[in-house]
């Protein structure tokens, strides 16, 4: 819990980073949820925080008369041999960030947890960005209340029937202002955070966005560090990252590929030389078994953080309790089930 007047201040100084950062000291005790049930985020250990196994990028609009299809089995045995040489590799968690209406299928990723023996979270929420394609009508026509209800059901109760909970609120934003739906969804998640504790994961992009979500979160009593800044690479002045992460917010450095890896060591490098190292998230956006394309089309491993991108962090100096900072400790803060409210 943190006072208003503390928020304000971390907003523009360096050293409420410092002071924040006791925060983060998660007890290993506290919860996230996976597709299998609640586990000890202690349990956690080497975390891709930012992940799909499957995706599904026909519009909603043309899914009525001729809706893309895929074999359930034939995903499995594309998709398992991927997620078992990770596990080879030291993975123990994956975050599948696959947002509603894009592919989300619980199912799916609880059978591959259960084979696999992987942690692996999925989510709940709703999805703007790409010309708010994947939003469902009712995101339009619902009040705010009315949309967290539909959030907070899937976490209390499971997803469609399942029994599965999301181990985090998956939102989409156009990297813009925030457009009416956009503001709809922010705000509605912070209702659903409130009631349910689950972090909020932002595809967001640029920082104009991401300034105008983390200000409607203050305008509702949540904290910076109940929201994720995905795709955070993609703003091009670093100080909007340093300027987040001091407010408390998690950055997220995903896309990692051997084509940014420079890039993405040097992003890591500022943060951690401006003391804010445990903001920081790291992951690929990797996978993606395409429906509707044969066999799933061209799959991207997940193993470039393993194989290229963990030993150019070690080239730059990086120790290895500074890798556990990036990999273990902070994906165990970052989606633990907690409740982070501002104090007026």
């Amino acid at each position: 819990m943190f006072s208003r007047r503390h928020l304000l201040r971390s907003m523009s100084g360096a050293a409420a980073g410092l002071a924040f950062s006791r925060q983060l000291n998660a007890s290993p005790d506290r919860i996230i949820m996976t597709v299998r049930g609640p586990v000890r985020s202690g349990e956690m250990g080497f975390t891709l925080s930012h992940e799909h196994i499957l995706a599904n990028f026909q519009p909603l609009a043309d899914r009525g008369d001729h809706p893309w299809t895929y074999d359930l089995d034939e995903v499995v045995k594309v998709t398992r041999p991927y997620l078992e040489r990770i596990k080879s590799l030291g993975c123990r968690t994956f975050v599948d960030c696959t947002a509603v209406a894009l592919g989300r299928d619980p199912r799916l990723l609880k059978r591959l947890s259960d084979e696999t023996g992987l942690h692996i979270l999925t989510v709940t929420g709703n999805y703007a960005a790409i010309d708010a394609k994947f939003l469902p009508p009712y995101v339009f026509t619902d009040s705010i209340t009315a949309l967290s209800h539909r959030w907070i059901k899937e976490a209390k109760n499971g997803i469609e029937g399942t029994g599965i909970r999301p181990g985090l609120i998956k939102l989409g934003f156009s990297g813009g202002p925030l457009t009416p739906a956009e503001q709809k969804l922010i705000r509605a998640a912070a209702v659903t955070h409130r009631h349910t504790g689950l972090t909020i994961g932002a595809h967001t992009g640029p920082a104009v966005s991401a300034f105008e979500q983390l200000s409607e979160l203050q305008k509702a009593g949540i904290h910076p560090s109940a929201w994720i800044w995905i795709h955070a690479q993609n703003e091009t002045d670093p100080s909007q990252h340093i300027r987040a992460a001091r407010a408390g917010a998690w950055v997220s450095f995903d896309g990692v590929s051997t084509a940014t890896l420079t890039k993405h060591v040097d992003l890591v490098k500022r943060m951690k030389s401006e003391g804010l190292l445990n903001h920081v998230l790291v992951s690929q956006d990797a996978g993606w078994y395409h429906v509707g394309e044969p066999h799933g089309g061209t799959f991207r491993t997940y193993e470039t953080v393993f194989t290229e991108f963990i030993p150019a962090l070690r080239a730059a100096g990086f120790t290895e309790a500074e890798i556990r900072t990036l990999f273990t400790n902070n994906p165990a803060n970052a989606f633990s089930i907690s409740t982070r409210t501002i104090h007026a």
